[in-house]
């Protein structure tokens, strides 16, 4: 259903309030008297740049942080509430779903749906209760799967629904929502945004945190921006007859950032040189032993200073290309070669690929860049320790000295170096990653969804960062999802469909529909 077929959500008091929120952390204060206002059956947005205590104070809500390691109130409907766990704020009809999904893939869709709360008679589950609830739910959330099936068998956006259905089966609410979206393609994004729209028109009530403005300003009644702890103002998103918002992408970032965001995108610098990488006839097979094609005869060229782009749908085999280039990290290597500078160049492993000057900044930042529970300083220098080592030993004076320049050029914000990364906001996390892989001092910095989750703001700091690695001399390869930041940030594109390579296209004068048309064709390159 379109946005302007929908009947007007209803309004009315407000279900949620929170009033003078503080919370603090060791040597930091995450949240300075933040008052919130939530009305019933409305989609309200939570925005800010990271760090400005959006998950914070969603974490106080849910219970996460309980009563008393904060300081202010919460109400739901008018009444004071205490929370001193999820378990409380579960019943009180809240549910949060986290950016990282708190699902159990070797169980089924209903035992994870009914996890914790189990449908049983005498103590015995009732399956078929439960898979009769379970295929109710699915039904409401729009997922056509039968309840039986594993979640590990299910994409990142079914994985996402059933996360919903396991909120609705709790009798929520108030259903808050950290970035759904982030890790799910164009047409799993828009699925998901229908159905909430479907939930707020049946009374559900949302917060959605999100970076992607453009599903805002689409599906949001109110938003309310968070800037270094405090909430600067709440904004109303009323629609003209055709559904028109009365407020747009440039509005929501002045909030956020505290100025005019003049350009998304830094201009163009440095000079391109001539062919640095070149890979030829590039073969992988998929790792199940199947014979399968994940990247069917690839060829590109990279040059001295050129930001290239890759894109593709989800599954089109970029990332597997990424990872197979950076020293085979990926699937059953078949035939290809990579030259550098005209000669052959060692990619047998991930040593070898570094000490060619490659370096690969990884899609899921968490599970495979960072080291979580470790330091900055640790992080940072971990792939190049023999520039802060003599004869094998660690000099960790030195380690301290080039962590803490690496963090500023980054501009990390940190405690310091010794700070664990995991305390970090996302975007932080991500200079961090880069900060690593800049370290080693690539010829080719490999990108794979560098931006995804992360605000505005932090997008421009490494766009930043990117250009003048480029204009340094360097070759990028920008692996994205969003086409608005291929085509704002790249010299040369190039679309993969189904493992090859099926375009390439001048960044200047590109535009979407050239590039939605080339990343949908299934031959090979034109």
């Amino acid at each position: 259903m379109r946005q302007e077929e929908r009947r007007p959500a209803p309004r009315g008091g407000p279900l949620l309030s929170m009033r003078g929120i503080q919370k603090d952390f060791p040597g930091v204060r995450a949240l300075d008297g933040v008052s919130l206002s939530v009305a019933h059956g409305r989609i309200h947005a939570l925005m800010g740049e990271n760090g400005a205590g959006k998950s914070t104070l969603m974490k106080v809500l849910s219970g996460v942080h309980p009563t008393g390691s904060y300081t202010g109130e919460v109400l739901v409907d008018g009444e004071p509430c205490t929370f001193s766990g999820v378990a409380d704020s579960e019943r009180a009809g809240i549910a949060i779903i986290h950016q990282e999904l708190a699902l159990i893939p070797q169980l089924s869709i209903s035992e994870n749906i009914f996890l914790g709360h189990e449908r049983a008679r005498y103590g015995v589950v009732d399956w078929g209760a439960t898979h009769a609830r379970a295929r109710e739910l699915l039904d409401r959330v729009g997922l056509d799967a039968n309840p039986s099936t594993p979640v590990s068998a299910l994409s990142v956006g079914a994985r996402q629904l059933v996360e919903i259905a396991k909120a609705l089966a709790k009798r929520v609410r108030l259903l808050i929502l950290d970035e759904p979206t982030s890790a799910l393609n164009e047409a799993e994004s828009t699925r998901l945004l229908e159905l909430l729209l479907d939930l707020r028109d049946q009374g559900v009530t949302c917060i959605l945190i999100s970076h992607k403005l453009g599903e805002v300003v689409r599906v949001c009644d109110e938003i309310t921006i968070l800037r270094d702890g405090r909430a600067i103002e709440t904004l109303s998103v009323e629609r003209d007859a055709d559904g028109t918002p009365s407020i747009d992408e440039d509005r929501i970032i002045r909030g956020m950032v505290g100025r005019e965001l003049d350009q998304r995108h830094p201009p163009r610098t440095g000079e391109i040189g001539g062919v640095r990488f070149e890979v030829r006839d590039w073969t992988v097979d998929h790792p199940d032993g199947s014979g399968r094609r994940a990247v069917d005869g690839a060829d590109l060229t990279l040059r001295a200073g050129e930001v290239v782009g890759m894109a593709g749908l989800m599954g089109a085999g970029r990332t597997e290309f990424a990872m197979s280039l950076f020293g085979r990290s990926y699937g059953r290597y078949v035939r290809g070669t990579l030259l550098k500078d005209g000669a052959e160049a060692a990619t047998g492993s991930v040593a070898e690929a570094i000490r060619s000057g490659i370096a690969y900044v990884p899609e899921d930042r968490k599970s495979l860049g960072l080291v979580l529970d470790d330091d900055i300083r640790h992080n940072t220098t971990m792939a190049a320790l023999d520039r802060v080592s003599s004869r094998g030993v660690l000099n960790p004076g030195l380690e301290a000295v080039e962590a803490s320049r690496m963090s500023e050029r980054m501009r990390v914000r940190s405690q310091g170096t010794t700070q664990l990364v995991r305390t970090l906001s996302g975007g932080n996390q991500q200079k961090v990653v880069l900060g690593k892989w800049m370290f080693t001092r690539p010829e080719l910095l490999i990108l794979d969804e560098p931006t995804r989750g992360i605000d505005v703001g932090a997008k421009y700091e490494i766009y930043l960062i990117v250009r003048r690695l480029a204009a340094e001399g360097a070759c990028v390869l920008l692996i994205s999802s969003e086409l608005p930041e291929i085509l704002g940030m790249c010299d040369r594109i190039y679309t993969m469909c189904e493992g090859r390579i099926t375009g390439e296209v001048p960044g200047e004068g590109a535009d979407q529909e050239t590039l939605m048309r080339l990343m949908t064709r299934t031959g090979g390159h034109p």
